[in-house]
């Protein structure tokens, strides 16, 4: 992410209760929001952002995201596994890296998800904001049944006295930009296409637990990280970049469920290059930056190690083809 090059410090503010009793908001005195999920904060989220970012400073105000967590998609959808680019954390990192000054966190419940788009203005964006403007995107719809669109934001907005700028669609070398089109990427393998239309590479960030230690005796320690079952990546072999206590190492992973072996429970397994330590309970953020393979099953382990080999070897290449590949990532606070 290049857009911004200077980390502003950035306040949170959180939901803390049915009352919207906000904490910390008097460092967002008066500001201009974007509003929307940002899932991902792909190129697109951040055209909105940008614009809310230029009207803030233009206008000597805060700039602010104001954002749903969980996803509206997991709250009227709680059965059916909903593939989120980004954890809560991780999308706070990505926001604080943009060059707002904060983000209001608006717990997505039911009383939330009761209100009108006429209760949405009046009592979150004008009596408890006090915003001076308002940046969505074009397809952006908010209250009660998404009654709530950009003409009536735009009409609410000269009703009660704030600015609203709503972003058209864009689009990155001829495609338009969406968390669907990153989700449908990663979920083929596509991870160029993915990093394309992010802007930068798709990251995740997990603890690592204890496995099996098979992979020591294949000449692979390896570290093993739990992500979420909602996570649409697909199976194979991946180039990543691995961040570890602000020190970077090049790497291979595998996502899936080791059909060789025991074909269980989904889990993504870095080996790391050049890196001898304990690893266990640490904290990676593992950025994917090239596709490798599909995974396999392999009637020999000779075979597997042999394949594991190349791998490593192709891996390598793809990663000395990126030097500089990985997230920009603030600290939210």
């Amino acid at each position: 992410m290049t857009e911004h090059d200077t980390v502003r410090p950035f306040a949170v503010v959180r939901d803390t209760g049915p009352d919207l009793d906000w904490v910390g908001l008097n460092r967002l005195s008066r500001p201009v929001v974007a509003i929307g999920n940002f899932d991902g904060v792909h190129r697109g989220h951040r055209a909105v952002i940008g614009t809310a970012i230029e009207r803030a400073r233009a206008a000597h105000r805060p700039a602010a995201v104001l954002t749903f967590e969980p996803h509206p998609r997991t709250f009227f959808s709680p059965d059916e596994p909903s593939f989120h680019l980004t954890s809560e954390a991780a999308k706070l990192r990505l926001l604080a890296a943009t060059g707002l000054d904060g983000a209001v966190m608006l717990n997505f419940n039911a009383a939330l998800a009761s209100l009108s788009a006429e209760e949405f203005v009046e009592h979150i964006l004008v009596d408890r904001l006090a915003i001076t403007g308002a940046v969505i995107g074009f397809n952006f719809h908010f209250g009660k049944a998404r009654r709530g669109t950009p003409d009536f934001l735009a009409a609410e907005g000269a009703h009660h006295g704030f600015s609203v700028d709503v972003v058209p669609p864009f689009q990155h070398q001829g495609r338009r930009v969406s968390s669907g089109a990153v989700r449908d990427a990663l979920a083929a393998g596509h991870i160029t296409k993915a990093t394309e239309l992010l802007g930068f590479p798709w990251f995740v960030t997990a603890q690592v637990e204890h496995g099996d230690k098979r992979g020591r005796t294949l000449g692979y320690p390896t570290a093993n990280l739990r992500l979420g079952n909602d996570c649409g990546l697909k199976h194979g072999i991946y180039a990543v970049r691995v961040s570890l206590g602000g020190a970077r190492y090049d790497g291979v992973a595998s996502f899936g469920r080791r059909p060789t072996f025991d074909n269980g429970a989904v889990l993504l397994e870095v080996f790391l290059f050049d890196y001898s330590g304990d690893l266990y309970g640490a904290v990676l953020d593992v950025a994917f930056i090239g596709w490798i393979r599909p995974e396999m099953k392999f009637d020999a382990i000779e075979d597997l190690v042999r394949r594991m080999d190349q791998d490593s070897s192709q891996a390598r290449h793809l990663l000395s083809r990126a030097p500089d590949a990985f997230p920009t990532l603030g600290v939210p606070g």
